[in-house]
């Protein structure tokens, strides 16, 4: 959890509200339900579950855009998924939001 932290102060200091932080698919959805976001940051390994059968779930109700975050090299993603491959620095991570939402991108700092 302490990964989903920093990655959420990350997310604050860039300007985002950060509604929750999750570590299973089941939570994935059900705050996806709850609070509805515009964008879903999704680790494709979580404790219980995996992020993009998570998405796929969201996406039935859900339009929020997303990224998948992977350390694993997973190659089974749905067609023009956005990934951010672990480890990653800020930068890395502006890119990736910059191709779901309008956002500048940054030059790089450390790894997360």
């Amino acid at each position: 959890m302490l990964i989903g932290a920093l990655l959420a102060d990350l997310l604050i200091e860039l300007g985002h509200h950060v509604c929750a932080t999750v570590q299973t698919e089941a939570d994935a959805v059900a705050a996806a339900a709850q609070y509805d976001p515009d964008l879903i940051l999704v680790d494709v390994t979580l404790k219980e579950g995996d992020g993009v059968s998570a998405m796929r779930t969201i996406a039935r109700t859900s339009n929020a855009r997303h990224v998948f975050m992977t350390g694993t090299g997973r190659r089974e993603f749905p067609d023009g998924a956005v990934i951010l491959q672990k480890p990653f620095c800020e930068s890395d991570l502006l890119r990736a939001l910059a191709q779901v939402v309008d956002l500048p991108a940054v030059v790089c700092s450390s790894p997360v």
